[in-house]
């Protein structure tokens, strides 16, 4: 039974990352945008980066703000290694990915002694001490005017563009939200809801802080890694103004509205936080300037109807319709004791 459960939920992600691959295919026929392409691909991306910050805040109850800091990280040593050392994206994309890791688990340390609110703040330094480095070391990141980068290489002769980089986006989207999904089923999944519940109780349990809140900030960190690197790589700019507190607390944002503790809610919350803005609510006028009011709105109403987030809306819509219909079925045989007992009479 278990077995078939995972082999069903690993052909609906496979299906979605389908689906998510046809984007292209509609843009070259005229049926959507092609300027869609880059919002959806970079929804994606961040998609990625707010799975492994589910992964440490939902599964593990271990708070970061970090995130942005560490994902432009990522993008700025992978173009630094591909641009200017002239590496191959795989070493790049490897190394990019290391070192961001290493410092998360540095953070990882860090939590031991401190939590809660004060993590937070710690990570949020960490993420702010990256950014006025992105803006001050010039010969690594050319400082305010940003660093450049190209599509990706693969093979030394497979030269993407933007549309296969989508379907790459595509494809390391899908692989991870699988990874993320054996890993809370697994083991690790067990012990992270252990600590998050009582880390006392955790403990009695025989279960190792130490090792398990360096495996939840290495995860974190190393999503937050990849994410950067395809970031980089596909809008093919890096800007220290795009790692912000903003944008840490976008993602946190994404998994509160999407879904805490939910893989498909992550993906939801990137639509819903970074997708909808962009393709329908920048028409409005000064939008921009309300950006902050709008997610925050959203942060409160789900708190207060849907405080799972608003994934569990299909499930409360189908309750809603297994209730119509046994209602339905109920006054059905009502109806027909009724037929029955006039027709005796």
């Amino acid at each position: 039974m278990i077995k078939k459960l995972k082999a069903s939920e690993y052909v609906r992600f496979i299906l979605l990352g389908l689906i998510l691959a046809t984007l292209p295919m509609l843009a070259e026929f005229g049926i959507v945008k092609s300027s869609y392409i880059t919002i959806i691909g970079g929804t994606l991306i961040y998609a990625i980066a707010a799975l492994g910050l589910n992964l440490l805040l939902g599964f593990s109850g271990l708070i970061s703000l970090g995130t942005a800091g560490f994902m432009g990280l990522a993008s700025y040593i992978s173009a630094y290694l591909t641009m200017d050392m002239e590496l191959p994206f795989g070493v790049a994309m490897l190394l990019a990915v290391l070192i961001p890791t290493l410092l998360g688990i540095l953070v990882g340390l860090v939590s031991l002694k401190i939590e809660g609110m004060y993590l937070a703040i710690a990570t949020l330094c960490v993420s702010e001490i990256l950014r006025k480095t992105f803006e001050e070391f010039g010969d690594f990141t050319n400082g305010f005017s940003g660093k450049q980068a190209g599509f990706p290489e693969l093979l030394g002769s497979i030269k993407l563009d933007r549309a296969t980089t989508y379907y790459l986006i595509v494809l390391v989207l899908i692989i991870l939200m699988l990874l993320t999904y054996n890993l809370i089923n697994g083991q690790l999944g067990r012990a992270l809801n252990a600590m998050r519940g009582s880390e006392a109780a955790a403990q009695a349990m025989g279960i190792n802080l130490l090792k398990y809140r360096l495996v939840a900030f290495a995860l974190a960190t190393m999503f937050a890694s990849i994410a950067g690197v395809l970031y980089v790589h596909f809008i093919r700019f890096s800007y220290p103004s795009i790692w912000s507190l903003k944008l840490s607390l976008d993602f946190l944002a994404m998994i509160v509205i999407g879904g805490l503790r939910s893989i498909y809610g992550t993906l939801l919350g990137a639509f819903i936080v970074f997708a909808v803005p962009d393709l329908f609510l920048k028409q409005i006028p000064y939008f921009d300037q309300l950006s902050y009011v709008f997610n925050g709105v959203l942060i409160i109403l789900v708190i207060m109807f849907y405080p799972n987030g608003v994934v569990y809306i299909g499930h409360d819509v189908k309750k809603w319709i297994r209730s119509l219909r046994k209602r339905g079925d109920k006054n059905e045989r009502e109806n027909k004791l009724r037929e029955k007992h006039s027709s005796e009479g």
